[in-house]
């Protein structure tokens, strides 16, 4: 692989986009610093995120880190509606990057008229337009990203607002620590000939093959979701995945018939140093079952001190296994056509 290879199938600059994932993350620490929230905590019962795709992921990953500590439950909403609990002690949060996710918008009208108290993140569009007209408070961040590369943007700015709303203590410690591991992260996968590039290896081995990815339901269940989403957007590769403990109670039932297919698959166990003891234990004992259908079993280990700093470890290598997959197959990570043509033919009904 070399850079005429990157600039030949990656003509638009996902790679650029991945690389400077750090930046992206700075600017964003300073948009959520700067933004005006007023303190919500109390009258407050429950918490919904609105939003799809690289919005919605965000919610997720805050849901996921905010678990052991946040005192009011947190939902994320990928629908056009909102649940039936939702009305004036609900705090809605509409997470839109494009600003015109039609789901999106069909749900922050809907939390309006049952009077939640809403805030939005958007860079522009009818989410931006409906937050002034209504006096709601709107954190703008830059646009002109596909919304799954604007990740940085759409989650850091709402966990500092999380915490000027009152809801959490600061985490300013554990969001310095997050960034200064990415920028180490960003160098290494970044140097696509180097033999030590663990994002690339991992690609190897996904290539051409099934993937499948197992985590911890706690805290990992996110970083489980985001890779799933990446390799597919920039991939264009199927990579399924399930959480533990819930999978040991159905899933591993299903590897016994299609033997010729599963020993052509590659299973990778995202781990990490706090996963509940139970958990850890049903790891080991699934990858000796699995090891039995299977050669290609690889578990990766999160990286960091703080929560936070681990779970975008893997974050971060999701999304660099998920971009060199798609450079070992040609493919031209940044395109989203088929989703495209959906949008197009739902516009016209």
């Amino acid at each position: 692989m070399n850079t005429e290879d990157i600039q030949r199938v990656d003509p638009s600059g996902m790679y650029a986009l991945i690389r400077d994932f750090p930046r992206q993350v700075e600017e964003a620490i300073e948009i959520g610093l700067a933004a005006s929230m007023p303190r919500l905590q109390k009258g407050i019962d429950n918490i919904v995120l609105c939003g799809l795709g690289g919005s919605a992921i965000a919610g997720d990953l805050l849901k996921s880190f905010l678990a052991d500590e946040l005192k009011v439950p947190f939902t994320v909403n990928r629908h056009y509606t909102v649940p039936a609990f939702v009305g004036r002690r609900t705090l809605v949060f509409v997470s839109s990057y494009s600003g015109n996710t039609e789901e999106t918008i069909a749900a922050h009208r809907l939390a309006v008229k049952r009077k939640a108290k809403v805030v939005c993140i958007s860079s522009n569009g009818t989410t931006a337009k409906l937050a002034k007209r209504l006096r709601q408070p709107l954190i703008t961040i830059p646009g002109g990203l596909p919304p799954r590369a604007a990740l940085g943007y759409s989650f850091f700015p709402l966990l500092l607002a999380m915490a000027k709303l009152g809801f959490i203590k600061s985490k300013r410690s554990q969001i310095q620590e997050t960034l200064t591991l990415l920028r180490k992260k960003s160098v290494e996968y970044a140097d696509f000939n180097s033999a030590e590039n663990r994002a690339l290896q991992l690609a190897h081995q996904v290539r051409a093959r099934v993937g499948v990815i197992y985590s911890s339901t706690e805290r990992f269940d996110a970083v489980n979701t985001r890779w799933r989403g990446q390799v597919a957007e920039n991939g264009k590769s199927l990579l399924w995945g399930h959480v533990l403990p819930e999978m040991n109670h159905n899933e591993l039932v299903g590897w016994k018939v299609l033997k010729e297919q599963m020993r052509e698959m590659q299973v990778f166990i995202l781990r990490d140093k706090d996963d509940h003891q139970r958990v850890k234990m049903r790891m080991d004992i699934t990858k000796v079952i699995l090891s039995n259908h299977t050669s290609r079993i690889t578990e990766i280990w999160s990286e960091g001190t703080s929560l936070l700093a681990r779970m975008f470890s893997l974050v971060y290598l999701g999304d660099w296994v998920s971009y060199y997959t798609a450079i070992l197959h040609g493919e031209d990570p940044m395109p989203v056509a088929v989703i495209d043509q959906l949008k197009n033919e739902l516009s016209e009904v």
